[in-house]
């Protein structure tokens, strides 16, 4: 049965009472704290009483600006309870970021985390003709001198204790449909401003439904780590499918804190962006490489034995041959088990990932230790997933299988892949004119995306406003060429450069504490990073590094200069989105010095 969120936390508190729905990690305390269902259904009714009793009106849209903690799912299904819009913003908001979406979306009232968010909340607050109110939820933030307006969200609560209030919410759950519009998912903008995704009722609790089909083997006795920030679709939605079958969720807050939490918790699922696995793999094959000879083959046989076992067998639903499966057996009990159980992730059942493109070579890894990723690919437009891999028939280099009640066909144009179905968004808020723009006339969405269909199983090239076109002609994909560099242990960040140039170069974020490594090993001397990665045997190793990894590509492909950088892209500086995307038209402006210096002949 699927639930319309407005009932959702309450349905399953009747069904579950006292069983744990979420956890989350007192810091102060060292110690995760248990949240039961029951709990969980009684702070989203305070907060539901409280909003109708400030005055929050239906279809109102209120803001969440905050790091993920349990305040921003009560704070969610209480909007939905009221029959309101909820419009997350990310904790690394800027105040002009912040601002922009509060007048866009003429955002009264907004609820914020710690002490970052409401500093920069409250400046837009002074200045803004539509916030009245921040509401506060973290007790530890203090207030501005001049703040008359601001509550804590444990006193916001106790403001609805009262029959009127409580009247009106339960009229407005009786009354809430599929129709009301849900949440307004603001994208990241990597060029120009940000635009708000409409997504209604209708549309979550058809991603429920399709992704029950796909994922049958969801169950209430799973464990899923929220890492990811809840104001991402492919977080937001991952998390109330988990809700929605029952699962406990473990939210993660500060996301500097994984590699505490993981082991703490041991998930049996989690969904996370491929950076994340990236970093494991590097990670795994540097620890292999400072092991001795004997044990170096050990590990790298039992991979081997995991590659066949898994990909050439397992996946394509043959029976491996009795020696396969016994070797199999011990190196999963013995090097796969340590390995996963350094993460915490020993117990794992599923771990979907998708938010940029997975290297072959980092899933077939993953795939090979016998890591359950899911490897998928969606858009805030769609509610997330298009599509994913099954557990099993899945092929390496797609990007999945499109999902159940979902339709992709191919522009013959342009590859553009086009998207139709009902989680299909109606439109950008307030875009007229882009939303004309944004379906074909037969009511296809745009995705902006590039790429081709074999049967049922989807193939992603590149983002079309990304391809660049050497001056020779040559159409590069960039993010097909970062996705290979990237996966090197050295190479932190890359962005190709090549857009109407005659070959194509890049900007290359160095892993600053392994290059400082490979530099004592070597005697270098050195006065600071900047003048270290000026060092030509330095920039020869890179240089060998880069040639290793794209050697399969066609020569007007690859990388003829490069530049090493001594600080990295971040969301401070603006070549990062929020999700972490490059904004290219940021970096190309930033760094067009060091650009105009590797085309000079």
């Amino acid at each position: 049965m699927v639930y319309h969120y407005a009932e959702l936390i309450h349905r399953q508190a009747e069904k579950y009472g006292s069983r744990t729905a979420l956890k989350y990690r007192d810091d102060k305390a060292n110690k995760w704290v248990k949240i039961s269902w029951q709990t969980f259904s009684d702070k989203v009714w305070l907060t539901a009483k409280a909003m109708a009793e400030f005055g929050v009106d239906i279809q109102e849209n209120i803001g969440i600006c905050s790091q993920n903690m349990p305040q921003c799912l009560y704070t969610d299904f209480a909007a939905y309870a009221n029959r309101a819009v909820s419009i997350p913003l990310y904790a690394t908001n800027s105040t002009a970021q912040i601002e922009f979406i509060v007048n866009d979306a003429q955002i009264r009232t907004l609820f914020v985390g710690e002490q970052l968010q409401y500093n920069n909340a409250f400046k837009v607050q002074k200045e803004s003709l539509f916030l009245e109110r921040l509401i506060v939820f973290d007790h530890d933030v203090i207030f501005n001198p001049d703040d008359t307006t601001s509550i804590y969200f444990e006193d916001f609560l106790k403001l609805g204790d009262n029959s009127n209030a409580e009247s009106t919410v339960r009229v407005r759950m009786n009354e809430a449909n599929a129709e009301d519009l849900a949440t307004i998912i603001y994208t990241s903008g990597t060029t120009g401003d940000s635009k708000g995704v409409m997504l209604y009722h209708a549309q979550y609790l058809q991603a429920m439904h399709i992704h029950d089909i796909r994922l049958p083997y969801i169950t209430d006795k799973d464990l899923a780590m929220c890492f990811l920030p809840l104001t991402h679709i492919f977080e937001k939605a991952w998390v109330y499918f988990c809700l929605h079958r029952g699962a406990k969720v473990a939210i993660n807050r500060d996301p500097k804190m994984i590699q505490t939490t993981l082991p703490e918790i041991h998930p049996t699922m989690m969904c996370n962006v491929p950076r994340f696995w990236e970093k494991v793999y590097v990670g795994v094959h540097e620890k292999i490489n400072s092991f001795p000879p004997l044990v170096q083959k050990f590990f790298l046989h039992a991979i081997k034995t995991g590659r066949i076992h898994n990909l050439e067998y397992r996946n394509k639903k043959i029976t491996p041959p009795l020696s396969l499966r016994i070797k199999f057996f011990l190196y999963n009990k013995t090097a796969f088990t340590l390995l996963k159980r350094v993460l915490g992730i020993e117990r794992g059942k599923v771990f979907p990932v998708a938010g940029a493109p997975l290297a072959d070579k980092v899933n077939e890894f993953l795939q090979s230790v016998n890591i359950p990723i899911i490897y998928g690919y969606g858009l805030s437009e769609t509610t997330a997933s298009v599509c994913c891999y099954p557990l099993v028939g899945f092929v390496i280099g797609s990007i999945g299988e499109v999902m159940p009640e979902v339709e992709v066909r191919i522009d013959e144009s342009n590859n553009e892949i086009l998207v139709k179905g009902k989680t299909v968004t109606t439109g950008y808020y307030k875009r007229t004119e882009e939303n004309k723009r944004l379906f074909t006339e037969d009511g296809f969405l745009r995705t902006g995306d590039a790429g081709y269909l074999e049967g049922n199983v989807l193939f992603f090239t590149e983002r079309i406003k990304d391809l660049y076109k050497t001056s020779n002609g040559k159409y590069i994909a960039p993010q097909a060429i970062e996705g290979l560099i990237s996966s090197d242990k050295y190479i932190e960040q890359i962005a190709v450069i090549g857009d109407k140039r005659k070959f194509v170069s890049a900007l290359i974020v160095p892993s600053y504490p392994l290059i400082k490594a490979y530099a004592e090993q070597k005697g270098m001397t050195y006065d600071n990073m900047e003048k270290l990665l000026l060092n030509n045997e330095i920039h020869r190793m890179i240089e060998s590094r880069i040639e290793e990894h794209q050697r399969d590509l066609a020569s007007y492909e690859r990388i003829k200069r490069f530049t090493l950088l001594p600080q990295p892209f971040t969301m401070e500086g603006r070549e990062l989105t929020d999700t972490l995307k490059l904004r290219r038209n940021v970096i190309q402006e930033k760094y067009a010095a060091q650009i105009d210096a590797m085309y000079e002949e």
